[in-house]
């Protein structure tokens, strides 16, 4: 009798996809630290302006899309679990870093205390010094913080890749991949209570250290699914499925599968398919991620720290948290009940969730009854996007080798930071122009700064309908790609 069909299959897979989802939580948490404590913390001591902000996000982004380029390449090369681990001990290290930021500057500019900074007037030729050196103080921080980010997504779809077969991958990467919702929701809940307890710069110490200590589970628990002891031979032939070899009951015999060369990947269409998908629209979360703190802040007055800023944002990323997760369940749907291949329906099902987007129209007019609608639209534009996402990924592993998955995330994510810098960079000059103009400058019956937040929603409104339309146009069908 074949052991296989009398052994229980282990489980060890869903372990693996627990550690994704607790590095993904531990990456946006760290990333949300700034934009939780800069509007109400950090401004007043360094005298930043929204163009100072966005400057600081936007070239984070830019530094986060050229690190992409290299990333997936890295990780490829160094392998899942080592190049994880260099990864989060690189962005834990920048994380933390930013708690010196204050002190650097003091010392810099010749002031006693911190709180001398913050007495200085605004305006002044001392306090435009000021911002200038935090400034780029932080920009050295966020550079640190950014290179080792970029591992995070290519090295969990490359174990996600290893762990999953195809008709898992869409569920299992949108359970990772809600880590970055759940992140965001623990963040306002703990992060402004942190800074206004101890300062902004224990919330960057206690959340940087988080990385830390997920580089010991992962350290002890992670092997490729063939090596690891805690993963039988069932669960070994169940994750393998897809694989076109005779049997996979001898582990040594699989061959490493051949992988594409760096600039043979922009010779297909399917990588200028992921490109597009992710320059069109990553910004869009970004930009609510980096903004959404001091949306409230600025045309509510409810700062991160207030009870109602603090449940304006746990509302927006609960309704994130929740409905994106379902989004790994519709191309399952599609495939299982409908007949269609992986990719069609994945086409299908991210077709739908570029359409949630569409709600940012109405979040600035509803804002003008209740401060409640814009967190409530901006969270179901928020989870079509990471629906979106999860499936945008996963179209990686239905066309690209495994051997090659690194490289294609690396370059996606590249392009979507690419996105991101240039909305969250123009984002901020632009609120500062619209706050100086006034009344001259209206869009849709709004003035001032109103006015440019609506312009900015009605661009991320679109942004995943016309990212849709370029990529079907560039892969109408299911193309798998054969390495030779």
């Amino acid at each position: 009798m074949n052991p296989v069909q009398t052994t229980k299959m282990s489980n060890f897979r869903w372990v693996i996809c627990a550690l994704l989802f607790l590095a993904t939580t531990i990456n946006y948490m760290d990333r949300q630290v700034l934009s939780l404590t800069w509007k109400d913390f950090i401004a007043p001591e360094f005298h930043w302006t929204d163009a100072d902000y966005g400057t600081i996000t936007g070239l984070f982004s830019l530094f986060y899309a050229v690190a992409n380029l290299f990333a997936g390449k890295f990780i490829d090369w160094m392998g899942t679990k080592k190049g994880y681990l260099i990864a989060i001990f690189v962005w834990s290290l920048g994380a933390v870093l930013h708690a010196g930021c204050g002190w650097v500057a003091m010392k810099v500019e010749g002031y006693e205390s911190i709180e001398a900074l913050r007495m200085v007037q605004a305006g002044s030729d001392a306090a435009v010094a000021i911002a200038t050196i935090s400034v780029w103080l932080f920009l050295s921080c966020r550079l640190i913080l950014a290179v080792g980010e970029a591992g995070n997504f290519p090295a969990a779809i490359k174990a996600t890749a290893e762990y999953f077969p195809k008709k898992d991958r869409a569920f299992s990467t949108s359970i990772f991949n809600s880590g970055a919702s759940v992140g965001a929701l623990a963040a306002p809940a703990t992060i402004p209570l942190l800074a206004r307890a101890w300062g902004w710069e224990m919330a960057f110490i206690i959340i940087g250290a988080l990385g830390f200590i997920w580089m010991g589970l992962w350290a002890w628990l992670y092997d490729k699914p063939a090596k690891n002891k805690r993963v039988n031979q069932a669960e070994l032939n169940y994750i393998e499925q897809d694989n076109d070899i005779a049997s996979v009951q001898d582990r040594g015999e699989q061959k490493e599968e051949k992988t594409i060369s760096f600039w043979k990947c922009f010779t297909f269409k399917q990588t200028w398919s992921f490109l597009v998908g992710k320059f069109m629209t990553d910004g869009v979360w970004w930009f609510f991620l980096f903004w959404a703190p001091a949306y409230f802040s600025d045309q509510y007055g409810y700062t991160s720290d207030s009870t109602m800023g603090i449940a304006l944002i746990f509302t927006l990323y609960a309704i994130v948290t929740i409905l994106s997760i379902g989004g790994g369940y519709l191309p399952t749907y599609f495939v299982e009940k409908k007949g269609m291949n992986p990719y069609l329906g994945r086409m299908r099902a991210m077709f739908i969730f570029a359409c949630f987007p569409v709600l940012g129209l109405f979040a600035q007019p509803l804002g003008a009854y209740s401060a409640w609608w814009p967190a409530i639209l901006i969270g179901l534009l928020g989870a079509g996007h990471q629906a979106w996402s999860a499936n945008l990924f996963s179209t990686i592993g239905d066309m690209f080798p495994k051997s090659t998955i690194g490289t294609i995330v690396g370059l996606g994510t590249m392009a979507g930071g690419i996105g991101s810098m240039s909305i969250n960079l123009g984002s901020g000059k632009f609120f500062d122009w619209a706050a100086a103009q006034g009344a001259n400058f209206t869009f849709f019956g709004f003035e001032g700064k109103p006015a440019a937040y609506m312009v900015v929603f009605c661009i991320c409104a679109v942004a995943y309908l016309i990212g849709w339309c370029i990529m079907k146009a560039l892969v109408p069908k299911y193309k798998p790609i054969v390495v030779e």
